[in-house]
């Protein structure tokens, strides 16, 4: 199976064939937010006059061309060499959901481990569908309610006074701390271990890549919507204004402008997160919003290329697959709605589903206005919006039925039209089944496929709600029931039934694991996920066989590290030296003057809770790391746990209470620490860092190629990329002073040999700066790590303690299934005798 690059190497390669952006695209778009306005609707207005568009313009990271033809799906779904443990992530309503259920249970079927992590209200839901359940928190509900009132990315002033901003915050760092405990925690029903090894997500889920990169792992981001910068239709949140004759270009700044809006209010949420829980470092405001284009992590699409084709500037590792349906569900419907459906000819279906409503009477009046005057029949979902109030039963008559949950698949095959919000789900639905569909969206991707459907002629111009009067909705009902739509809807139905959505989508899945997702050395059929160094040889060992390896003393446990299929390094992005040197010195700044307001803040802190607590409390801290138990207690210790805090709950507790003034002193004290701890780490390793990194890529601006010399991960790789930038940037900066010149006249004549005297001229300063400097700045910035390493191990040894048992947990499965552990071991010891190695382990 052939199979893709890792994102950092995509990343990587990318980088080195774009030239960073001109001086003038330094990210100093702050100032840019007066140019952001909010339509009525909740899109975003996107001016393409506006300074914030052309320098959202010139940071969104190029389009990777197509270098080869589209993958082909016909000859079936492939099936991947060995199972792995997948967890899908999705934040939103029960349509969001619904789709990954059928995802699921197709990944299930092909022999893969399926948890999907969702809001604890749809717990029975996925649990009914026969795959795993891990709740994440957040309620849906409230969160419905919010985007109905804000359908767009910047709050109303009604929205702002409710303090609805604040609990939108800390949902959200709840639904964080959610997503990560769903990659490694047990099942809270059965206790069974589970460490996953690979991630689907919607992206509203925001979590995703965060995980990806605390485990090393895989991501695939699949979603119902336009989520990935295109030139073909702008992002489906955005609204242009003073279009250009060329739109191709806005259209593609648009998701620049929503990905930026987005890390506005929820970038220091999630900094914090990754900060506290993964222990990650946090992510630049230029770089937050365009982190899944630079990583260039895969993207599928569902929804069908009959009605949206994939727009042809998207790569490669993007893929739109048709909609994904579920098997039709086997019901039986109540006595009411089988007596209505047959009563009459097929009805219109009205249903909002879990859309909260503001005004549910209004909208019911409005509904029953527009029957009475169609003629039609009308059945009416109540939803969780409850139309027609708590004693809609009594609006029920010859010509208008109100109902409860009914599945859409069975419904809408006995339906003459549908309205609804729009969700993509419902649409796919209703046209999956040929039926002319009016759209009231309320937020989201709701306008976008209002438009798609009107596009295709198979219903009216959508009516977002705030618009929807019964003579609007009266004319949209008239259309639906015209040949023309019905024969539209229909021309969408056949194109769609060509389509194998999810079939697809798990296609899409596999063929786009990367290379580093490798098989056990010893137990082929299982994923690698330990990395084990045996003299000179490095071995890639499961779960199984390292447990079953650690239990015979053949090799030492301590000296196990957990291996990383598809490692993720985010860095800063450098444009130049001087934005460089500013952007880095305002930033340490900052942390500074932060830093230094502690050291007042945090006695006084001290000193209030003293006041405001009874008595003594054991206290837990924060930053204390986790200490592994022994291998015999581990499991029962992480087996019971029933949250994060659970499993760690080996962290050092204050044995005895402090004085208050000693307290407030010793907080003072750390927080004086902390200060100086951020003036030297600001100023010896981060601005000279920073000012290394911009002359690095200083050529880029003329023309040049820009050196690359690896990730720096610790003081090794520091040294390494320190001597490399040494010996490039003074051997380059010497010699550009005769080769440019030489090749500017070769290639120009005069006018190329005055621009590559220029050239040279830079070369001299730039390179052998960025020489002086990076001798410096990279071991520096490597011995950083490496001490941030030493003193942050919490997520690391959690992880290792997953690891350890769910291996555990695995060896008992085998056993019983019959696996021989003396061929195991016969065959690791064949295989270090081949090897050569001299029985001594270094840990690596």
């Amino acid at each position: 199976m052939e199979h893709s690059k890792t994102y950092s190497q995509v990343a990587d390669t990318a980088a080195d064939e774009q030239p960073p952006p001109p001086y003038e695209a330094v990210p100093r778009i702050i100032g840019g937010a007066q140019d952001i306005t909010v339509n009525d609707d909740g899109r975003v207005v996107v001016d393409a006059s506006s300074r914030l568009c052309r320098s959202l313009s010139k940071l969104l990271p190029h389009a990777i061309p197509q270098s080869a033809p589209p993958p082909n799906y016909s000859e079936g779904v492939p099936t991947f060499k060995f199972p792995l443990n997948i967890v899908i992530q999705i934040v939103g309503s029960r349509g969001d959901v619904q789709p990954f259920v059928a995802l699921g249970t197709e990944l299930q079927n092909v022999g893969h481990r399926v948890r999907i992590a969702t809001h604890n209200v749809f717990e029975q839901f996925i649990l009914e569908a026969g795959l795993e359940f891990y709740p994440i928190g957040g309620d849906p509900a409230d969160l419905m309610s919010y985007m109905v009132k804000n359908p767009g990315l910047i709050p109303s002033l009604d929205s702002l006074r409710e303090g609805d901003i604040q609990k939108k915050r800390l949902m959200m760092a709840e639904i964080l701390h959610g997503c990560w405990q769903s990659c490694l925690m047990p099942d809270p029903i059965t206790n069974a271990p589970f460490v996953a090894n690979a991630i689907i997500a919607n992206p509203p889920s925001f979590a995703h890549v965060h995980c990806a990169q605390a485990l090393g792992i895989p991501l695939h981001l699949m979603f119902t919507m336009p989520w990935s910068p295109t030139t073909a239709f702008p992002h489906p949140l955005a609204n242009l204004k003073n279009v250009p004759a060329d739109q191709e270009w806005l259209n593609r700044v648009s998701y620049s402008a929503v990905d930026w809006l987005s890390w506005q209010g929820l970038g220091g949420v999630i900094n914090d997160w990754r900060k506290h829980e993964l222990e990650l470092e946090p992510i630049s405001l230029s770089d937050g919003p365009f982190i899944l284009s630079r990583l260039n992590v895969p993207y599928t699409y569902c929804w069908s290329p009959g009605l949206v084709p994939k727009p042809k500037d998207w790569p490669h590792n993007f893929d739109v697959c048709g909609f994904f349906f579920r098997d039709p569900p086997q019901y039986q419907p109540p006595q009411d709605i089988g007596e209505f459906l047959n009563a009459g000819p097929p009805p219109v279906y009205f249903g909002f589903g879990s859309i909260v409503l503001e005004d549910p009477q209004e909208i019911t009046k409005t509904i029953l206005h527009a029957v009475e005057q169609t003629g039609v029949r009308a059945i009416i979902s109540r939803g969780w919006s409850k139309l027609g109030g708590a004693d809609a039963g009594e609006l029920n008559r010859s010509d208008v039925l109100f109902i409860g949950d009914c599945p859409h698949e069975w419904l809408f095959e006995r339906v003459s039209a549908v309205v609804h919000h729009g969700g993509a789900g419902t649409t796919a639905c209703g046209l999956r089944n040929g039926k002319p569909t009016i759209i009231v969206p309320f937020f989201g991707d709701q306008p976008f496929w209002g438009e798609m459907v009107s596009a295709a002629g198979a219903g009216p111009e959508p009516i977002p709600y705030k618009h929807l009067q019964v003579a609007a909705l009266v004319q949209a009902l008239r259309f639906c029931l015209t040949s023309e739509a019905v024969r539209s809807a229909k021309s969408i139905a056949a194109k769609m039934q060509q389509d194998e959505g999810v079939k697809t989508a798990v296609a899409s899945f596999h063929r786009n694991l990367p290379q580093g997702l490798v098989e056990c050395d010893l137990l082929p059929k299982f994923p690698a996920c330990w990395r084990y160094r045996l003299g000179k040889k490095r071995y890639h060992l499961s779960k199984v066989a390292a447990e079953i390896l650690a239990e015979r003393n053949m090799l030492d446990v301590k000296k196990l590290k957990p291996y990383q299929s598809n490692p993720i390094i985010i860095e800063t992005t450098r444009w130049e030296p001087v934005t460089s040197i500013s952007s880095a010195g305002m930033g340490v700044t900052f942390d500074m003057l932060k830093a230094g307001g502690d050291i007042f803040y945090k006695p006084y802190k001290v000193y209030q809770d003293g006041r405001n607590s009874p008595g003594p409390s054991p206290s837990v801290s924060e930053k204390s790391s986790v200490r592994l138990l022994p291998r015999e207690g581990s499991e029962i210790s992480v087996r019971k746990a029933r949250s994060m805090n659970d499993l760690t709950a080996c962290r050092n507790v204050v044995p005895k209470e402090k004085s208050r003034g000693v307290a407030m002193a010793s907080a003072s004290t750390l927080a004086s620490g902390k200060f100086l701890g951020k003036f030297f780490s600001g100023f010896m390793i981060d601005v000279p860092l920073a000012a290394a990194e911009g002359f690095r890529v200083l050529p880029g601006l003329y023309g040049d190629k820009v050196p690359q010399y690896g990730k720096v991960t610790d003081w090794k790789s520091g040294a390494v990329a320190g001597a490399k930038s040494f010996a490039i940037g003074m051997g380059q900066g010497m010699t550009d002073v005769v080769y440019q010149p030489y090749k500017g006249a070769r290639d120009g004549g005069a006018a190329g040999f005055a621009g590559g005297l220029l050239k040279g001229t830079f070369g001299v300063i730039g390179k052998m700066a960025h020489g002086s400097l990076g001798l410096v700045a990279y071991p520096s910035q490597g011995i950083k790590q490496s001490i941030h390493s030493a003193f942050h191990k919490s997520t690391r040894k959690l992880i290792m303690a997953a690891l350890h048992l769910e291996g555990q947990d695995m060896v008992r499965q085998e056993r019983v299934r019959g696996i021989d552990d003396q061929k195991l071991i016969g065959k690791f010891m064949t295989m270090t005798r081949e090897d050569g190695s001299d029985g001594d382990s270094d840990y690596v």
